[in-house]
């Protein structure tokens, strides 16, 4: 049994539901595969799947938008905006494992596979002079080595990583805190233009999205899950690169940080990242010793199926690869009750053939 790829339309009208996130429209399309059959589910059956409530349910019952879903797919066809979804296999790999990681990304320029080899750099809106030279030095040096720059097209730090990114003919992505048809800041639209063509912008928000304040901190969750690693040049404590940090902390990808003046206010967030275990980065030196010249593709070959497992097991893993699956999926696609087969999954776990990721999402290793 595979997993049907769900219709623009179903995803864009759960996307209009107060408080049900990705995870939670991941898990309803699992067991009731599209909208038309949520809909008609009883609030009794919408509540046995995870994480929905009674409250969740009866939103889901009576809180999508269709006019403004079916409106989203005029605008999408009419400006002919690009889109992914979480079944395709061009979906970002890297972005795939978070547990949060969007259903639907709108995007203008082109995905690749090299994008896997990714480093997020952030930092503050208004760096210093030696916080702007160091950012546009470590990003040469970052991309003499292949590596692709995710930034978040912000004033300051954001913008010269990109700026840099493209006078050396690197790749860059710019993940935007509205929608994909919006350029903000308005300054940075000579980048908004070129980044497509040497990487790509991409965006979860819904086409017409202002760049409302709310929208910034939960961008900063796919800045970070798509790179293999965050760096810091310059933040505050409180800042939003600081958020990019502590998402990549919780997504287990590595975190760096430039040292900084330690009686300057822009340097206080990285020397606290330093401090609680960061890596001080001086030169991209530093960051190939955490991550490596070897590719997260091509390191992620799967072990092959041991003889000793049982039936179940066997089957279990059959249906697991390097793309992250719920176990509610698995309860699906394999008939069998979820204590079963998480029996199976912790007995592979335990082999060390699967690895759990947040979420109750499994991953063939």
């Amino acid at each position: 049994m595979t997993e049907k790829i769900p219709s623009l339309y179903d995803l864009l009208f759960l996307n209009t539901i107060p408080n049900i996130g990705p995870g939670r429209i991941r898990r309803l399309l699992t067991v009731f595969r599209n909208v038309e059959q949520i809909l008609k589910a009883p609030v009794q059956k919408l509540v046995k799947v995870e994480g929905i409530d009674y409250k969740l349910a009866d939103l889901i019952k009576s809180g999508g938008q269709p006019a403004v879903a079916q409106n989203q797919v005029e605008l999408i066809k009419k400006h002919q905006i690009d889109y992914i979804t979480i079944w395709d296999k061009d979906y970002p790999n890297l972005l795939k494992r978070i547990s949060d990681a969007p259903v639907i990304l709108f995007y203008k320029g082109t995905i690749k596979e090299q994008h896997e080899r990714s480093i997020a750099v952030v930092g503050t809106r208004t760096p210093s002079s030696y916080g702007k030279i160091i950012t546009a030095e470590i990003v040469r040096q970052l991309i003499s080595h292949d590596f692709t720059i995710v930034s978040g097209l912000a004033r300051g730090v954001d913008s010269i990583a990109h700026r840099t990114s493209l006078h050396h003919n690197g790749d860059t992505i710019a993940v935007l805190g509205c929608g994909i048809d919006r350029c903000y800041p308005p300054e940075n639209k000579p980048l908004y233009q070129q980044i497509p063509k040497q990487g790509y912008i991409v965006s979860e928000y819904l086409v017409g999205t202002g760049p409302d304040a709310m929208n910034f901190p939960r961008r900063n969750r796919i800045i970070s899950g798509l790179s293999l690693g965050t760096l810091v040049v310059e933040a505050g404590e409180k800042s939003g690169a600081i958020i990019s940090a502590l998402f990549a902390l919780n997504q287990n990808r590595e975190v760096f940080a430039i040292p900084g003046n330690i009686n300057s206010p822009r340097s206080r967030g990285c020397n606290k990242l330093i401090k609680e275990g960061a890596k001080l980065v001086q030169s991209v030196d530093d960051i190939l010793e955490e991550i490596g010249e070897i590719s997260p593709l091509k390191s992620a070959q799967s072990k092959p199926i041991p003889d000793n497992l049982n039936e179940l097991e066997k089957r279990v893993l059959e249906k697991l690869s390097n793309d992250p699956i719920h176990i509610d999926h698995l309860v699906v696609v394999l008939k069998e009750t979820p204590s079963t087969v998480l029996s199976g999954l912790l007995t592979l776990e335990l082999m060390g053939l699967v690895q759990q990721l947040a979420g109750k999402m499994f991953i063939r290793i």
